[in-house]
């Protein structure tokens, strides 16, 4: 399964931060908010990934993450020339994608929880149809809601914002496709707002009855990064937990060890290029222990026994209207 991280839009609310940067580059705590979505498909298995962004954003998503060798991954960047919808970024990646199946997460958006590994490779290894990632709301109002059966309990409708909510359940933006999402994203006609939804893909699955919903439960946390008061609660939560449990959350060097995509050599030539810096000297913690901490966050390699799970968070970001990642009102 291939990889996308749509990481495009102008950031608009968080003016004048963005007027000459990614709102994705920006600092969540101690890592560029962008590794938060990054580490969650790494955390899925997912070692292929295509960057959408802007033209102007690009090159620093490059400066930034380089080939992806760092992390034992191959990144590779597509231009988003305007904003035109979620699902134009099976469009712009229908050559990346090939014959696979795709994952997207949205580049601006954080999730917490420590069983998100699990439901992750349980939807790349799906092998037809879709997955979306659902979580329970206070204010369903401002998102697209998921009906579902009250007898089966499978999902009947998605709802772009209703007035009248037929659940609490808000669809986030982390999406698992199968292949069909190429063609099912260049059947598309724009919507009155005149972008290509992410609403429709899904909703072309669910009337085949090929949608699967994950629900995030309790244990689970989903936050906003788009004002400067919610940038500033996610660099408070990460931070108490990393200072409180001594681990790094969302720290691709270090899933790219667990998953045997890096060896310890190549974590030591990165904590060198970093530096005199507490993310350098955790890298060097890691290859000296030989990779035992970060042994819980990631899949067992093939052939090799299960791992024990462990307690170690993790984390990803993402916005909180799910869908409506290019809306003028969270801009």
């Amino acid at each position: 399964m291939k990889g996308i991280i749509l990481a495009g839009g102008s950031g608009t609310r968080l003016y004048p931060l963005t007027m000459a940067v990614s709102k994705q580059i920006l600092p969540i705590y101690d890592k560029p908010m962008i590794f938060y979505p990054l580490s969650v498909l790494m955390l899925a298995g997912i070692s292929d990934i295509l960057v959408i962004s802007t033209p102007r954003d690009l090159p620093s998503f490059r400066a930034l993450l380089g080939d992806g060798s760092d992390f034992g991954i191959s990144l590779s960047y597509r231009e988003q020339p305007r904003p035109e919808g979620l699902a134009q970024a099976f469009i712009i990646g229908r050559d990346f994608i090939g014959h696979d199946g795709v994952a997207m997460i949205l580049g601006d958006n954080l999730f917490f929880g420590h069983a998100l590994p699990d439901a992750c490779r349980a939807a790349a290894s799906r092998q037809s149809g879709a997955t979306v990632f659902a979580y329970h709301v206070d204010d369903p109002q401002r998102y697209g809601v998921l009906a579902f059966d009250r007898v089966t309990g499978k999902p009947v409708a998605i709802e772009e914002k209703p007035a009248r909510p037929r659940s609490n359940w808000a669809v986030t933006g982390l999406y698992f496709y199968d292949n069909d999402v190429v063609d099912i994203a260049a059947s598309l006609k724009p919507s009155r707002r005149g972008e290509l939804e992410i609403t429709s893909v899904n909703n072309a699955y669910l009337k085949r009855g090929d949608l699967h919903v994950q629900k995030l439960g309790r244990g689970h946390a989903w936050l906003d990064t788009g004002t400067c008061e919610s940038l500033y609660d996610a660099s408070s939560f990460v931070r108490a937990i990393e200072r409180r449990q001594g681990v790094q959350i969302a720290c691709p060097e270090e899933i790219g060890l667990a998953n045997g995509w890096l060896e310890p050599h190549r974590l030591l030539m990165r904590a060198a290029m970093l530096g005199k810096t507490e993310y350098a000297d955790y890298l060097r913690r890691l290859a000296e222990d030989g990779g035992a901490a970060e042994a819980e966050i990631a899949a067992p390699r093939p052939g090799a026994p299960a791992r024990p799970a462990g307690l170690l968070p993790t984390f990803a970001v993402v916005s909180p209207t799910g869908y409506a990642a290019n809306d003028p009102e969270r801009r």
